[in-house]
């Protein structure tokens, strides 16, 4: 799909020949998989991202269930660009400038947490993990909420239609 041009393509089988070609080459772009064998793309992505070197270079996130990438990478995606399969050459192409694009923002560097402990002998890096766990459960929870609410209605109009179809049988 990609149009005529001066520049060489190369792809790799799966996640880890993919990160050592990423490592030894000088890539313009890394159109990146989400779902690889042997390693995976979040994988991928995350050893991209702990390399200041490596996280310059334009990044297309690919994948045909964008739920497993915002499970992992919540939306507006920064310092990448998603793209959903399938897609077209146009809509690549426009992942590929919206990935030069973002890649030319300033990005700050992911900061190591330091580990200082509170009153209750708890790091400062575990005490933000139950936090953002406790908001995530209660995400969640609400997320459940509307969705058995919207079962119960489901479950009262295959009611009503297996009732109907009765009525209709007889």
């Amino acid at each position: 799909m990609l149009p005529p041009g001066n520049f060489e393509v190369l792809e790799a089988k799966d996640g880890v020949e993919g990160l050592n070609f990423i490592r030894q080459e000088k890539f313009s772009l890394i159109m990146l998989d989400f779902l690889l064998p042997k390693m995976s793309g979040w994988e991928v992505f995350q050893q991209i991202q702990s390399q200041p070197e490596l996280r310059k270079i334009p990044l297309v996130i690919m994948s045909g269930r964008k739920e497993e990438v915002t499970e992992k990478l919540p939306e507006p995606f920064e310092g990448f660009e998603f793209l959903g399969k399938p897609f077209d050459q146009k809509q690549l192409l426009g992942a590929i400038k919206a990935a030069m694009t973002k890649a030319k923002q300033p990005r700050p560097e992911p900061t190591p947490v330091a580990t200082p402990t509170n009153n209750n002998g708890a790091t400062a890096t575990e005490a933000i993990a139950t936090t953002s766990s406790a908001d995530q459960i209660q995400a969640l929870n609400e997320k459940i909420a509307v969705m058995q609410a919207e079962i119960d209605g489901l479950k009262k109009q295959l009611a009503q239609v297996v009732t109907f179809i009765k009525q209709k049988i007889k």
